[in-house]
């Protein structure tokens, strides 16, 4: 496929975090774009601010007419979109070139240098992180990223077509479309079983992966796989050490198998940034990045929009607002919170994410939900998914251990949460529950 010969790319599902960057990146290109969604968010409407036409219903007649066009339209959907869906259906029936979101980042990419982060969780902010750097040290490159970057308030660092820098997604085998130079894994904790059925054939998914790896592969120390490894005081290849807090920033020295280079600093909460930073500086150095160049790139970056984002931040009351949906990213941001304010009384408000998720991970939810001194259950989320039977909040919020708990819906949410006597509140979820911080942070604000 030529993709200079594309005139019209048409996105169905065009407000997902990935699909949206590569609509954005079509768009900077000269590309005429349009797309569908189900809901409007802030993410479509920031794409229709660029002139994007996004339209909400599943219906042929709005469609705009250069898109039915044959001869020079490509249609890019998510996994998510339903079989029965009319206007997916519509193309595939009239014979269109019809890609998946995987496939046609993996044909944007192919050509290019192209550096690629995998793993079940880290994955956004490891490639954020190493986009950033790349742009401070003034290689034109392009990344495509999962979440918004705060330096750029945009999914997409736009650069040249020779590099790139791409989130390697393990979900229907996705990554295994792509291409990688230089890659990482963060982690391969079971997930995502609705499309598995198993954690070995995870596991396999992710060795086939690495086995695609044309230079170099890095992974998190302990994991399973061969590669250059990554870690904190563990006899890792890049190895951060010495690692401690200054200022609520994390300050450490690194040392990689020709240099030990002192006093790293990133303004992020938590260790796990530190692994994610190491993972992205082991992927820049080994590109040809001296470290004091990444360290000075590391100062300036800011974090990515709902990645333990801070809403308020005040002595007597924090919101901290985070993407975490799996049992893993949830203990993680609860030892964050713990490490930064160990004496405060926390609430975590969680919106579950997926029916099949919610039963295959309900006993490790269960117990690092039980990890907070109060909380809220929203109803579950279901995405891609029908209700299964027996499986809700409710089910979930019965295996919880602690005492302050319940059920709120999002209609009585603000009212619940001020009721809360919590000085630190963290809103938590892959669901629609980020659209509901700013309404929180409204209330909590009229407070002070």
């Amino acid at each position: 496929m030529d993709l200079k010969n594309i005139h019209n790319v048409y996105f169905i599902g065009i407000g997902g975090i990935g699909m949206s960057a590569i609509a954005r990146y079509f768009k900077s290109n000269g590309k005429n774009v349009a797309g569908y969604d189900r809901v409007s968010t802030e993410i479509t409407k920031s794409l229709e601010k660029i002139d994007i036409a996004i339209h909400f219903e599943d219906d042929l007649d709005l469609i705009p007419s250069e898109f039915k066009n044959l001869e020079n339209t490509i249609v890019v959907y998510t996994p998510a979109i339903p079989a029965n869906h009319s206007e997916l259906n519509y193309f595939k029936k009239n014979k269109f070139t019809v890609l998946k979101r995987s496939e046609i980042l993996g044909e944007i990419t192919k050509n290019s240098i192209c550096l690629a982060v995998a793993g079940t969780h880290g994955k956004t902010t490891t490639s954020t992180i190493l986009g950033h750097i790349l742009k401070e040290a003034g290689v034109n490159a392009t990344s495509f990223l999962g979440g918004i970057a705060e330096n750029y308030d945009s999914n997409l660092i736009l650069g040249g077509e020779k590099i790139s820098v791409v989130e390697a997604d393990e979900f229907d085998r996705s990554f295994l479309k792509l291409s990688p130079d230089i890659a990482c894994i963060t982690s391969t904790d079971a997930d995502h079983l609705d499309i598995y059925g198993s954690h070995d054939e995870l596991l396999t998914s992710f060795k086939d992966f690495a086995a695609k790896v044309s230079q170099t592969l890095f992974v998190k120390k302990g994991i399973a796989i061969k590669g250059k490894t990554y870690g904190i005081d563990e006899g890792a290849d890049f190895e951060a050490k010495n690692v401690r807090i200054e200022n609520g920033s994390y300050i450490f020295d690194i040392k990689t198998p020709s240099e030990y280079f002192t006093n790293l600093k990133i303004n992020l909460p938590g260790k796990h940034n530190v692994l994610n930073t190491v993972a992205a500086l082991a992927m820049a150095n080994s590109y040809g990045i001296p470290l004091p160049v990444i360290a000075k790139a590391l100062l300036t970056f800011k974090g990515i929009r709902r990645r333990f984002s801070y809403k308020i931040k005040l002595e007597n009351k924090v919101l901290i607002d985070d993407y975490a949906h799996h049992p893993t990213e949830i203990n993680v941001v609860i030892e964050s919170i713990r490490e930064m304010y160990p004496s405060k009384k926390v609430l975590g408000v969680f919106q579950p994410h997926l029916f099949s998720r919610t039963k295959d991970f309900a006993e490790d939810f269960a117990k690092s939900l039980s990890k907070f001194d109060e909380l809220i259950l929203l109803d579950i989320y279901p995405a891609r998914e029908l209700p299964m039977e027996g499986i809700t909040s409710s089910w979930l919020l019965d295996k919880v251990e602690i005492d302050k708990k319940q059920i709120s819906s999002k209609e009585n949410l603000k009212e619940n949460v001020l009721s809360s006597k919590a000085e630190v509140i963290v809103m938590i979820g892959a669901g629609d529950i980020g659209e509901l911080v700013e309404v929180i942070k409204t209330g909590l604000s009229s407070e002070n």
